[in-house]
This record gives C-alpha cells, structure tokens and sequence, in this order.
C-alpha cells in the first residue's frame, strides 16, 4: 500500500522505524501497519494512578496533545471553586462579563451543570468571546514531543478550554446542552445564531495561527452524536466548516483529525468527501461500522482504533499475542488503537 494522496511526511527526522514513533511516523505517513501500536492519551498518564513506567517498558506508546495557541479574552473572568463532597470532586466555573455572568458546575470529570440555561445567555456568552485574540505558539509542542522521545507522538490540539471543537459541536457539548440546543436551533434563536456566527470566525483564527507552529496533525475533539445534532445540521453547519478548515491545513501542509467515537453509518459518504483522518473510530456495538466497513468506505483515511469494551475483558495471553511483533501477522492496514 503507497501513501494516499494528501497525506503528511512524518512528523520528525531521523527514528528508528520499529520505535513507537517510527511506527505511528510510517502509519500517518500512509504506510501498512503490520505491527500496531497500542497507545493511551497523555490525559490518562496525568489523572490515573497506574504504574505508567512499567507499562511503557512492555511497549504502550503515548499519544500528547499539545496547545498551538496561547488565549487573550478581554471581556471575561473565570472564577473556579473546588470542594471535595463524599469523596468526589466538585467544581463550580463562574464566567464573568460586564454584560452579565454564565455558572457551569462538575462532578468529578463529569459536567452537571451548563453555562446556558436561557436565550438571553447566548448573548452574555458571545460577550465572553468578543475580541479574542490568537497567537502560536509551539513552547508546549516542544515540550510535549522532548519528553516523549520515541515513546509516541503529539498532536496539535486548539487547547482543552473552549474553542476545541467546531462551533455547533462546542456549544451544544459544552456550553448549552443536547436539549437546550436542540431547541434553540429548531427556532433559530437569533442570540445563538449570532453566538454561532462568531465562534466560527474565532475558530478559523485560531487554526490560522495553529497552522504556524511545527505540528503536522492538528486535532479537533468534536465527539460527535449524530443521533442528537442530526444529519440535516451536520450537513449544513459542519460539513461547510470542515472544508474552511481544511483550506486553512491544506495550505500549510497540517493533516485535521476529527475525534468522532460514535455512530457514523449514516454519514458514511459526507466523510467520504473530507479530507480528514478519523481519532478513535469505534466498532460495534459502542459504534455502528465494523473496522472492515469503515475501511472500506473511507480506503484513504488513516483511522485510529478505540477498542471496543469487550477486550477489556479478554484475558491476558490473547491481548498478548495481538500485540508482540512475533504474534500473529494483522493484515496490513493503518488501524492503531489509542486509549
């Protein structure tokens, strides 16, 4: 198999082929994948106690994101408290604008609460993001990539804070809720279109300064649910966003992953048409297209595999043989499991 059309020349100079990052280089490059590289996000490493060091001494890689941009919002104030109730975190974000405040709360790493709860708040929030101002940087890239060594890879992230998404994906996951958005888009509220509006200005922005940095694959985490932003939105908002964004990467030589980990059969031939790569693509029954559909459909995109809950309960010489380059041979294709 050849590279696809499209396809970035690896990230970084001169590394041993059979290294972690020489295997993920080839596979992004467009090469076969006979040995795949089990890997776990570096948000894993950082938040969960496991004995990471031994782990990576059996041969888990590790996937970095780094932030391509540093954030200047003059309009808004973040204020967080923390307190720990029965054992579990709880967090509560104050954004603060001199047109109103917004309150959105967690429990543990789980939002309970969201910033908007009326249409008048789409207003208050659009203020939070007047005059945002982008600038690259490629300080946390570096770092990200001298302390992996040849232990993994880093892809470019927008940061983990709003805008890491596009915009119909950040507000509905982040900002408003499935139901309340769904809706405020049914009756094209006039303050979440406009809220919409510039959050795809600013998104295209800052992809503007991210393409600057020296990271080849630069990563949305769109999370996408087809089944609650439907195809008829998909289809009219991102789609159209998808190929700004990729104008602005293809023009500077970067690669757009996209972190879908959902049902994706039923906008099989819209992915067909985007030039991008698929993070975390999952079987069933978590998804709806086997790993051999998927290939079939998209044969030029390189796919990360999330693997599916059942092999967490496969017993150990079977993972075992999957994963040691004397096992048994895969048949050659660019699928790596990354968490």
């Amino acid at each position: 198999m050849t590279a696809p059309a499209g396809k970035c020349e690896p990230q970084t100079g001169s590394v041993d082929p059979r290294s972690v990052r020489g295997r993920l280089d080839r596979a992004l490059a467009g090469e076969p994948v006979d040995w795949p590289v089990y890997a776990v996000y570096d948000w894993f490493v950082k938040n969960r106690p496991i004995d990471w060091p031994s782990l990576f001494a059996q041969g888990l890689g590790q996937i970095a994101h780094a932030d391509l941009v540093r954030v200047e919002r003059p309009h808004l104030q973040i204020v967080e408290t923390r307190e720990e109730i029965d054992g579990r975190q709880h967090r509560t974000v104050r954004w603060i604008t001199d047109r109103g405040e917004l309150q959105e709360s967690f429990v543990g790493e789980w939002q309970r609460e969201h910033l908007v709860k009326t249409a008048d708040d789409y207003r208050v929030l659009r203020r939070a993001f007047e005059d945002t101002r982008y600038t690259a940087t490629a300080e946390f890239f570096r770092q990200a990539e001298s302390e992996l060594g040849d232990n993994g890879i880093t892809l470019g992230a927008l940061g983990w804070a709003p805008l890491r998404r596009t915009p119909l994906l950040q507000v509905q996951i982040d900002f408003a809720g499935p139901e309340r958005l769904a809706l405020d888009l049914a009756d094209e509220i006039p303050e979440l279109m406009s809220l919409l509006e510039l959050l795809t200005e600013l998104t295209l922005n800052k992809l503007r300064e991210a393409v600057k940095t020296p990271a080849r694959y630069i990563k949305l985490w769109e999370n996408l649910a087809i089944e609650t932003i439907g195809v008829r939105h998909y289809r009219r908002q991102i789609v159209p966003m998808y190929r700004r964004i990729l104008d602005i990467l293809s023009g500077a030589g970067k690669r757009l992953l996209v972190h879908y980990d959902g049902k994706l059969r039923i906008i099989a031939d819209d992915i067909a048409e985007l030039d991008f790569d698929i993070d975390s693509l999952t079987p069933p029954p978590e998804g709806d297209m086997s790993v051999a559909e998927a290939r079939a459909r998209w044969p030029d995109k390189f796919l990360w595999l999330h693997p599916p809950l059942g092999w967490f309960h496969e017993p150990g010489p079977v993972l075992a043989r999957a994963r040691t380059p004397d096992g048994p041979r895969r048949r050659p294709s660019p699928l790596l499991p990354d968490d």
